[in-house]
């Protein structure tokens, strides 16, 4: 186990061990919070009852469209603004900028145009991750060493050929990087639209849980949030990982 991994794993650990002690020795009362073991207990029965599979699904499948739309048209958007230099100037300084914009005070204005339906929520989830995509991937482009464009005029390789097959593979490992925070910012999108204003997904299940008061089903669910984001971003990592080792980068 590499040191960066070890340390994390200890404060992680570290972590759930103090919220253990607090939580048994009564320092946080279980109306707050229950015990992390007690957590994962009620994920495993909850998701052993299949009562919330519906909600869980509805959340993870809206999250995943979203993130497919953010990547797809990030890294587009990436290529044509990379090719258009006045068009990048002019939007670079709102890149910038663009995380401190309430997103979700556009969410009343979605739902007027597209009702009630998923639909708000996956343009929602969309609007927070496609720019990480876009900002990361004009990085990655940046970085493209300038033989290998060379190269690809030489060949007479047209625009888009060189985008797909030396832009891109070359500016993979900076398209990770977007993707990972792309990843987080879909499932924050959706459960935050979720949670503000919906019938169905894990947001309002957990909106609904801490109006009551229902600890055994908010915190599992947050865990199980808290447990798909770090599983994928780890599985992005490692792949981002072996893309930098194959450019003698890692």
């Amino acid at each position: 186990m590499k040191r960066a991994t070890l340390i994390r794993t200890v404060l992680i650990l570290g972590i759930v061990l103090l919220l253990e002690i607090l939580c048994l020795t009564g320092r946080i009362d279980k109306l707050t919070m229950q015990p992390p073991h007690k957590m994962a207990l009620d994920l495993f029965r909850m998701l052993s009852s299949g009562s919330l599979n519906g909600a869980i699904f509805k959340t993870l499948a809206n999250a995943a469209i979203a993130l497919v739309l953010a990547l797809v048209g990030g890294v587009a958007s990436a290529v044509v603004l990379y090719r258009l230099k006045l068009l990048r100037d002019t939007l670079d300084p709102l890149f910038a900028a663009y995380y401190a914009i309430p997103v979700f005070a556009f969410y009343p204005l979605l739902i007027i145009i597209f009702g009630l339906g998923d639909a708000p929520q996956i343009l929602m989830a969309f609007m927070l991750a496609v720019v990480a995509v876009i900002v990361n991937t004009l990085n990655g482009l940046d970085r493209v060493p300038r033989v290998l464009l060379k190269t690809a005029r030489v060949n007479r390789m047209g625009p888009l050929e060189t985008a797909w097959k030396i832009m891109l593979p070359s500016a993979a490992p900076y398209v990770m990087t977007g993707a990972k925070l792309a990843v987080a910012y879909a499932l924050i999108g959706i459960i935050g639209a979720e949670f503000i204003m919906s019938r169905g997904g894990m947001g309002y299940e957990i909106s609904f849980a801490y109006t009551n008061f229902d600890n055994a089903t908010m915190y599992p669910l947050i865990l199980l949030i808290l447990a798909v984001s770090i599983g994928v971003n780890m599985a992005l990592a490692h792949w981002e990982k072996r893309l930098m080792q194959r450019r003698g980068q890692g």
